[in-house]
């Protein structure tokens, strides 16, 4: 995903487009006379019948290795009707990588004018048209510009789909050595320390891992505010230039990691740290718990398998527990 914070340049227009077929859902199946050696055989992917009609594609677009791009996205790009970018500078360096040529017009769409932008789109896509937003890097709309644009489009009634591909929040949670069954992703901390301070403190008992993006300026504070909020022995990695040359993946502890980033750091990071530790309570407390779910009205068993998987206790002791504590 993009994480850069700079101004976005003026629109660029391109030549006018034909237009990019849509797609259905299946193909037709295999005639009866061939349908015996199917059945033998794996089913293969086919591609899928053009539908009339315009859209919105969302696009993800390589998060720093060109060649990590996919043919889909090659072919979105060179036969829109309208190319939307993030930065139209940075696109022009993709299509050339890609050895693209643009037939449908280039225009910028940023956060300061997607909701203007959003308009044209939507106007395009009614008349028939194909759109492709594009950001910096990643799939639009994660932390970056295509929320309001999906919006408008939504509220038209009008078809959006995406050209999935890189991620970099799934690639830094893949390579983290954390716990991927289950994360939420918070995007940029605030700038500020107590809104910081703030955001972690409501993030203390997340159990599931945590995805964050950071600038490399800011990543020493945000460390030293998790570390002290979160406690400095919470498990971490920080992935920086993740698919490029000087990609690297450094895994610590929080209080290891603020050391460590006492240099100084360049290019795109994503941060990943560990959810918080199942509670340790008593077992009188665990048991008190489960009796306090009972009086309101909830059964027993469900009680204290609720208790149990919030606090890492074993369901069958605390049900036996809450059953003698009532014959008590």
């Amino acid at each position: 995903m993009s994480q850069r914070e700079h101004p976005r340049p003026e629109d660029e227009d391109g030549p006018v487009d034909d237009g990019l077929a849509d797609e259905a859902s299946h193909v037709a199946a295999p005639d009866d006379e061939a349908s015996d050696d199917a059945d033998d055989a794996a089913p293969g992917l086919e591609p899928v019948a053009p539908r009339a009609g315009g859209r919105l594609l969302l696009a993800a677009t390589p998060i720093g290795d060109a060649r990590d791009a996919p043919p889909r996205l090659a072919h979105a790009l060179a036969t829109a009707d309208l190319v939307a970018a993030e930065d139209t500078r940075r696109l022009r360096r993709l299509l050339r990588a890609l050895d693209v040529e643009p037939r449908g017009r280039v225009v910028s769409c940023h956060e300061h004018n997607e909701a203007a932008r959003a308009e044209e789109v939507v106007a395009v896509v009614r008349a028939g048209g194909t759109a492709v937003l594009v950001s910096d890097a990643g799939m639009p709309s994660v932390s970056d510009p295509g929320f309001r644009m999906v919006q408008a489009m939504v509220a038209a009634d009008l078809p959006v789909s995406a050209v999935p591909g890189p991620s970099a929040v799934l690639a830094a949670l893949a390579v983290s050595g954390l716990p991927t069954d289950r994360f939420t992703f918070e995007g940029f901390l605030p700038r500020r320390d107590g809104d910081r301070r703030r955001v972690l403190g409501e993030l203390a008992d997340e159990r599931r891992t945590m995805v964050f993006f950071e600038s490399p300026h800011r990543l020493a504070a945000s460390l030293a505010v998790m570390a002290e909020v979160l406690g400095g022995d919470r498990r971490a990695a920080v992935c920086r230039e993740l698919t490029k040359t000087y990609e690297e993946v450094v895994r610590d502890d929080l209080d290891g990691l603020l050391a460590w980033s006492d240099r100084t750091l360049l290019g795109e990071i994503t941060l990943v740290v560990a959810g918080a530790r199942p509670s340790r309570s008593g077992p009188e407390e665990l048991l008190a718990l489960v009796l306090a779910r009972t009086e309101a009205g909830e059964r027993l068993k469900d009680a204290a398998r609720a208790v149990a998987a919030e606090h890492g206790a074993t369901s069958r002791d605390l049900y036996d527990a809450a059953v003698a504590a009532r014959k008590a």
